[in-house]
């Protein structure tokens, strides 16, 4: 098997920050969405144990494929090869500024058509 790529996928999940790693990524059949296949998470030995690793284990346990609205993805990165998947607060540092939901419309229904 040739090598696959492997992405860093990062999103966010509410107040969350999650960055996963995935072998399989692409736009959906369903509009608006990206999906993600075949997650990768580190195999250490089990002294020493990352939490926010293990949660995210936890979380996407048994998923064989997650559908990411488009406006959730802050970054796709292809990397050379899989880190450690982590969750972190959403919430700015500092100040009261956010990204702006955006929903979009599909192709072919911009405005003025009826």
């Amino acid at each position: 098997m040739a090598n696959q790529p492997v992405y860093k996928v990062i999103f966010q999940n509410g107040s969350q920050v999650f960055e996963v790693f995935a072998r399989q990524i692409y736009q959906s059949d369903m509009w608006g969405f990206i999906e993600v296949e075949e997650f990768v998470f580190g195999e250490r030995s089990q002294i020493l144990v990352d939490p926010g690793e293990e949660k995210l284990k936890h979380e996407f346990n048994g998923v064989k494929r997650s559908y990411i609205p488009l406006q959730a993805i802050i970054r796709i990165d292809e990397v050379d090869k899989e880190g450690s998947s982590k969750v972190s607060s959403a919430s700015p540092a500092e100040g009261n500024v956010s990204s702006f939901p955006f929903a979009g419309l599909p192709p072919g229904q911009q405005g003025g058509e009826e």
